[in-house]
């Protein structure tokens, strides 16, 4: 072991050693640098913390080059001062690299997404996940998640004001994910505590009339691939947007005139069977067939029904309803108009259309997969009938009540 005043001069007269060995500066205790054989040359600080018998705990300070000695010396000083304090230099160390590496807004949201999301939400994994990457992974992309504050909250939320429903499903996502980084001890506690949720969104009751209904389906005969019979499809079956648009053909069954939405695609997580009637089966036969000389009507046994790649399902839906809106606007006479609507008011049109023709209540909640009403209270606790036959006793009634709409209105022009 050398000791000696550490200089430039001094570092640079060094031969590299046979063994790791090091160089001590007698100005600042602890303070030295390492050479290796193969001519590294560190500064680092090594100290004891807790008196004479506590262990010895070594600092890199940096690389020779990068660190000129003073510069190396004066560091090791403040180190010094902080091991004077009762501050371990490694531990603060670590702690701020976990800060900014670990903690970082951007990298702890991907992390909740795949370990929490992905896990107790799979329901609402695609949007829930979707909201963070669009909305909260921006605005907080130079934060720590300790550093993410009411107030940048609060801003994001006056951001998103125009969009109440976003604004308030992506308040719901991120409070979630502070009080998942307070059950993990990441946090102390959630910045989130006891904020008001924003106000939700004011109750939808668009329902289209018959003959609207008959102008949107006639306007995605003509939209074409993929969106067309998307929208047709919503039409017949009442489902999700979300559920649709991803649907594949491994949840189909057709011999069975089945689609079984798997529990991990469900909104409410649960495995969820849809009869399927004459008219989906006849929209799906269109998509199987399309572009494919098939023998009879076999549909595929994997892939996505609605797909613009092959390698994943449609999104890019506010495009496709204009361009559906302007078709249904060149079918209309001039006087008329279909508007104020969305791909949702599709599902409550299906509901309200089977209360029109004397479905029961909860068979129309087990057509739309709702966990409310009677199944939500606790006699769902102990009404396990699954409604099959009743659900594809209503869904044939709906099909036919589309199919007599469509040749009333005769929207071909």
């Amino acid at each position: 072991m050398t000791t000696g005043p550490i200089t430039k001069k001094a570092v640079d007269a060094q031969p590299p050693p046979s063994k790791d060995s090091f160089l001590w500066d007698s100005e600042v205790k602890g303070f030295g640098m390492k050479l290796t054989p193969a001519g590294g040359r560190t500064y680092i600080y090594q100290y004891r913390l807790g008196g004479r018998g506590a262990k010895v705990r070594r600092y890199t300070i940096g690389a020779h080059g990068t660190w000129a000695p003073d510069s190396a010396r004066k560091e090791a000083r403040r180190l010094a001062h902080m091991v004077d304090q009762g501050v371990d230099p490694a531990a603060d160390k670590a702690e701020k690299r976990r800060m900014t590496v670990e903690l970082a807004f951007p990298a702890y949201a991907e992390r909740f997404i795949e370990e929490y999301l992905r896990i107790e939400w799979p329901g609402a994994f695609d949007l829930a996940s979707g909201l963070l990457r669009r909305e909260a992974i921006p605005a907080f992309r130079n934060k720590t998640v300790p550093n993410v504050s009411r107030s940048d909250i609060a801003a994001l939320m006056d951001r998103m004001a125009s969009r109440p429903a976003a604004r308030r499903n992506t308040f719901a996502v991120v409070r979630r994910l502070f009080r998942w980084a307070v059950n993990r001890g990441d946090i102390d506690v959630s910045p989130m505590t006891d904020m008001e949720a924003p106000t939700g969104t004011a109750s939808r009751d668009r329902v289209l009339d018959d003959w609207e209904l008959a102008y949107v389906w006639a306007a995605a005969e003509k939209q074409g691939y993929p969106f067309g019979p998307f929208t047709q499809l919503l039409i017949i079956t009442g489902q999700r947007r979300e559920e649709v648009s991803q649907l594949q053909w491994s949840e189909l069954n057709r011999s069975r005139a089945l689609w079984t939405l798997p529990s991990h695609r469900a909104k409410n997580g649960q495995t969820h069977d849809v009869p399927l009637s004459v008219g989906a089966i006849r929209i799906l036969d269109g998509i199987a067939q399309r572009n494919v000389s098939r023998a009879g009507r076999a549909w595929p046994n994997r892939g996505f029904v609605f797909t613009a790649t092959g390698e994943k399902g449609v999104t890019g839906y506010s495009v496709a309803k204009r361009t559906l809106d302007k078709i249904v606007n060149q079918l209309l006479a001039e006087d008329e108009s279909v508007a104020g609507w969305r791909y949702h008011d599709l599902r409550r049109t299906l509901a309200t259309g089977l209360q029109r023709l004397d479905v029961r209540f909860e068979v129309t909640e087990a057509v739309l997969n709702h966990v409310s009403g009677s199944k939500g209270s606790i006699a769902g606790v102990y009404q396990r009938h699954n409604w099959a036959a009743e659900k594809r006793i209503a869904l044939r009634k709906w099909n036919i009540h589309v199919w007599r709409t469509l040749r009333k209105f005769n929207t071909t022009r």
